[in-house]
């Protein structure tokens, strides 16, 4: 499949009074034409930062992408100034932030907040962009849009503000979509309805989506690869079904445990013990090793060998080495 953003080895830290904190620490992945790639982690660990430094939103400073590439159509975006920037910014590359509320401009229409970036990328008059606007609207189901066009965020529930969201991040026709959390807000109902969204608006338009969450209900709906972060790492990479059937990491095996269970009976929650690592001092080997139960003494010197389980699948633990095959049986 043709690869329209790579990301390699990238590294992105902040300043603060208490220190240098490490938030991304060498995180690489492709994406492919018309695929959608889950980032799934905890809080903190990374995946909003490196959602962020892929539009170079990172505000310099106090952060600071300090190490890698990040390749758009033979581009490495991390050597383009700002003004080359903002011609790639939505209408190459878009993004949904977290929060539907917040995202609009309560005083300006919805209509002018979505003519702006028409108008800015592509040089259309108001009429032509207004047309854009009204078709963009009907792709993502919002009824009478010439006449909701005219009105204010505050006229709109939360899920038809994430549909105008949506539609303003698609007004342009990127060839890249990062959603961050887009659903977090909502109810389940209306998410339902945007991943239905999403993969309608997917398959109309050939997009590339970035998804960033934690929620793996969602992931397991709209996801055809998953990439597993923990403390600005990712530990494990693969395709909807090797993550959900075959994990292998400790952390993936974790997180699935985690998630309640409704297709079985007297099924109980098991949460991960212990807490995430302090990243203004890193450990040197796998971050996981204080909270994993398979812990060995070179987890905790060494950082893993990324290990390939299959052509899409791979993951960075020491339980795939063949000298802890006795371990390996035991986890499973």
């Amino acid at each position: 499949m043709e690869k329209v953003l790579q990301v390699n080895d990238l590294h992105v830290s902040f300043s603060t009074y208490g220190g240098e904190v490490k938030a991304v620490r060498g995180v690489s992945f492709d994406l492919h034409k018309g695929e959608t790639l889950a980032i799934v982690g905890e809080s903190g660990c990374g995946k909003s930062v490196t959602s962020q430094s892929i539009m170079r939103l990172i505000p310099e400073p106090p952060g600071k992408i300090s190490g890698g590439e990040i390749i758009f159509k033979n581009i490495d975006l991390i050597k383009l100034k700002e003004p080359e920037l903002q011609k790639i910014r939505g209408a190459n590359i878009s993004m949904i932030f977290q929060d539907p509320m917040t995202a609009l401009n309560p005083t300006i229409t919805i209509g002018e907040q979505i003519m702006e970036g028409i108008i800015q990328h592509e040089k259309l008059s108001r009429a032509q962009a207004k047309r854009v606007a009204v078709e963009m609207l009907t792709l993502v189901g919002i009824p009478n849009p010439e006449l909701r066009l005219k009105q204010y965020p505050h006229q709109f529930s939360g899920g038809m503000r994430q549909r105008i969201v949506i539609a303003m991040a698609l007004v342009c026709r990127p060839d890249v979509l990062i959603a961050d959390e887009p659903t977090t807000a909502l109810d389940v109902t209306i998410q339902a309805q945007i991943l239905e969204l999403f993969r309608d608006i997917q398959k109309k338009t050939g997009v590339s989506i970035i998804l960033i969450t934690h929620d793996l209900g969602v992931v397991a709906q709209v996801a055809d690869r998953i990439a597993v972060m923990y403390a600005g790492r990712i530990v494990e990479l693969g395709t909807r079904r090797e993550i959900f059937y075959q994990p292998q990491h400790p952390y993936t095996k974790g997180l699935l445990q985690s998630v309640p269970r409704l297709d079985a009976e007297k099924a109980e929650l098991v949460p991960i013990p212990g807490t995430p690592p302090d990243l203004f001092s890193p450990p040197v080997g796998c971050a996981f090793a204080a909270r994993c139960p398979y812990a060995m003494e070179v987890c905790e010197r060494v950082y893993p060998i990324e290990t390939h389980i299959s052509q899409q699948h791979q993951v960075d633990c020491w339980l795939q080495d063949e000298r802890a095959k006795k371990l390996v049986s035991s986890f499973k």
